[in-house]
């Protein structure tokens, strides 16, 4: 039977072993899952404005039953989605007109290449 050697890993816990078990180290952050209400608000608040300010968001947060954390880290995400959407769209919108230049061309002039954007701590 050494065709079934390969199967050997697929325990219910891994061979990552015992200590995985969700011991002491709680720290592991959990991908927060909002409910759909929230969601919605919180997309209704991002639309009047991008930025969320301390108390507006402590108020927002109370509201909706979250941390401050969670709507601060939800505006940072939305943030980066909205500007790449905005990004595609304009570069679709050059794209119709057939005034589309190589991705390198715009970014030439602007001496943006030192720092990564999105690795900026807010």
């Amino acid at each position: 039977g050494l065709e079934l050697s390969h199967c050997v890993g697929s325990t219910p816990l891994g061979p990552a072993g015992p200590w995985r078990s969700g011991g002491p180290c709680k720290m592991k952050r959990v991908r927060t899952v909002f409910k759909p209400e929230q969601l919605e608000r919180l997309e209704q608040e991002f639309l009047k404005q991008q930025y969320m300010v301390g108390t507006e968001r402590v108020d927002l947060a109370a509201t909706l039953h979250l941390t401050e954390t969670q709507v601060k880290v939800w505006f940072q995400n939305r943030r980066i989605k909205w500007r790449k959407q905005s990004m595609e769209q304009k570069a679709a919108k050059l794209s119709q007109f057939g005034v589309i230049q190589p991705a390198s061309a715009d970014s030439t002039d602007s001496k943006d290449h030192e720092e990564d954007p999105v690795d900026v701590e807010l």
